[in-house]
């Protein structure tokens, strides 16, 4: 491990002395470049220096301790040097951490959609608290949110909302809130007081690149229509709304969000893509399934993966037994908590294997 982590560290300092090149800054794509790849070590050459002094300062409290020395002294040492032992343990699980294989898509933008399932108006509302959830705990995050298509029921619910989440990182936080999430309350169109258990589907994609996914235009059918629902006289008498369909695959993604044709085709094409790359990945994975049931789940959309309990309070993850009793918090965007335990729990999971193997 640390002939891994001096070799980065090496490779840290030549991409420093690089991006302050005159002649690598003349050259905007390939700074570019060297910037990211810096970026990426960062974090885990910050840590090795960390660990590096942490090692430093044992070897000289051992060193101290051989000596003779006051009795006050000895003992101010030695829980200093028992201090430096513990952290120097944190530090070695948190490399081991970093150092495990990075998922290609973590650093990507993502896209979410949410759809109403079981249930009805009820379902939709539910959607529409899902979707004020995320966009809350995304401008936590300090993560822009574009919207692509909503489709709205006469209640205020969502019967399908698609929107982008640009930031850093995002996709390596929310690609665990794939699935069926599932409401038990009761509604506000039930008169009864009985409860309801209604559910919605949240599928999250990461951004694809063009070079991820090559799309010949030939295998498009591309159809213009009037928008439909809020936007003013304008969306809903122009054709700007657009519908795009992949005929090799006959998925078909609508968009209509904008008032402009192109710009609703340009986010049309996004959502494709990502679609595209989600379909070429799940493949994959299928032909190695083993490796991908974890205790996290299989990211199966039809996995029932959360229970929102409103008579409790409470908010259930069923893939690593979370409970936690602040189902309000939660909704308004306060995932912190869930999201670091299905992190955490992943990491180990992986480090699990990579130990026994």
């Amino acid at each position: 491990m640390l002939d891994k982590l001096d070799s980065l560290e090496q490779r840290y300092e030549e991409l420093s002395n690089l991006i302050a090149d005159p002649e690598v800054i003349n050259d905007r794509s390939r700074w570019q470049q060297y910037v990211k790849a810096h970026a990426e070590l960062e974090e885990i050459v910050e840590v090795y220096r960390e660990y590096k002094k942490v090692c430093r300062d044992i070897r000289e409290a051992k060193e101290l301790l051989r000596e003779k020395l006051e009795p006050d002294f000895r003992e101010l040492v030695e829980t200093e040097l028992e201090a430096q032992e513990e952290k120097k343990g944190e530090l070695e699980h948190k490399l081991k951490v970093l150092l495990l294989p990075r998922d290609p898509n973590d650093e990507k933008n993502v896209i979410m959609e949410i759809r109403a399932g079981t249930g009805g108006e009820e379902a939709a509302l539910f959607a529409a608290d899902l979707f004020r959830m995320y966009t809350r705990y995304a401008e936590r995050q300090g993560w822009k949110i574009d919207l692509m298509n909503t489709s709205y029921t006469d209640l205020g619910g969502i019967k399908e909302v698609i929107f982008l989440i640009e930031g850093r990182g995002a996709y390596s936080k929310l690609k665990f809130e794939s699935g069926v999430h599932r409401v038990q309350r009761v509604p506000t169109t039930e008169s009864g007081g009985r409860i309801h258990t209604s559910a919605a589907t949240v599928a999250v994609l990461p951004e694809a690149e063009e070079v991820d996914v090559e799309i010949n235009p030939n295998d498009l059918r591309i159809d213009v229509f009037c928008s439909t629902g809020p936007g003013g006289q304008s969306v809903n008498t122009t054709q700007s709304a657009v519908r795009i369909t992949h005929l090799p695959t006959g998925i078909v993604v609508s968009c209509q969000d904008e008032k402009s044709q192109h710009k609703n085709k340009e986010k049309a094409m996004r959502v494709l893509r990502a679609r595209l790359l989600d379909r070429l990945q799940e493949e994959q994975q299928q032909k190695i399934a083993s490796a991908r049931r974890s205790m996290v789940g299989t990211g199966d959309r039809s996995e029932r993966i959360r229970t929102y309990n409103f008579p409790q309070n409470r908010v259930t993850d069923h893939r690593i037994g979370l409970t936690i009793h602040r189902l309000e918090e939660v909704l308004m965007g306060e995932l912190d908590e869930i999201i670091d335990a299905l992190v955490t729990t992943d990491q180990a999971r992986r480090l699990q294997q990579v130990d026994n193997a």
